[in-house]
């Protein structure tokens, strides 16, 4: 392939417009607030786990709580009214009234023990809404950060973004200038090569693989036509001749 000697400078130019572009996309996907976000994103799924699971032990010591409330009020309605008939008057058979004695006592201690359960049911229930709370102001406090991760990683994005398209309006307006053939060339050997497509001679070294050309590929690109495109034997890249080339 023959192209003009300013033609096959100009892909220089496009392969640093393309190097940035590289660069610009490897930081975009690379921002330190992604893997931020990552970690705190996992962190955000245990703590509302953790929250799940207190509210839910919550809402059962709060079930527990008004059943053992309940037994007591049965409790101490049925003592109610065995007191009043004992207060009535209306027992008086001796057998009867040790009998109903016998039961106010036995209700007595049962209302005392169920009073008991109540009691260390509330506290457990008690620690449990503490739990709750401390998890649910443990989460806003993750969401912030959260929330303010996002906007920062939005507005490199955004940054990001912008630079990309200038360079790439660039790119496009360059282009333009170079025959299709050659850039078609160049964008086949850059996607094969890591990237880089057209690389300097300077100083007898390619900057493509940075080898250094021996005595025989220097003749030969020495004898070259100033318009022939000449490859790197290494790395087959094209090589752009400069008055720096040290031929």
């Amino acid at each position: 392939m023959n192209a003009a000697p300013a033609d096959q400078i100009r892909l220089l130019d496009v392969q640093n417009l393309d190097v940035r572009l590289t660069q610009l996309a490897h930081r975009r996907k690379n921002l330190p607030e992604l893997a931020e976000l990552t970690a705190l994103e996992s962190d955000l799924t245990q703590q509302r786990d953790l929250l799940v699971a207190a509210q839910t032990e919550e809402s059962d010591t709060s079930r527990e709580q008004t059943k053992a409330e309940q037994d007591v009020d049965q409790v101490r309605q049925r003592a109610a009214r065995d007191q009043k008939r004992l207060d009535s008057g209306a027992v008086s058979s001796p057998k009867d009234l040790e009998s109903l004695q016998r039961e106010l006592a036995s209700l007595a201690k049962r209302q005392a023990d169920l009073e008991d359960v109540v009691l260390e049911v509330m506290e457990r229930r008690e620690s449990t809404q503490e739990r709750v709370r401390e998890l649910t102001d443990r989460l806003g406090a993750i969401q912030a950060k959260v929330d303010d991760a996002t906007a920062r990683r939005d507005a490199a994005h955004a940054e990001i973004d912008a630079e990309v398209a200038t360079i790439a309006k660039e790119r496009e307006l360059t282009v333009a200038d170079i025959p299709e053939a050659l850039v078609t060339l160049y964008d086949r050997i850059r996607t094969k090569q890591g990237g880089v497509g057209a690389a300097r001679l300077y100083q007898r070294r390619c900057e493509g693989c940075r080898l250094e050309l021996d005595i025989t590929e220097i003749n030969e690109v020495r004898a070259a036509a100033a318009d022939a495109v000449v490859r790197c034997e290494n790395c087959s890249r094209i090589l752009v001749r400069t008055p720096d080339s040290g031929l």
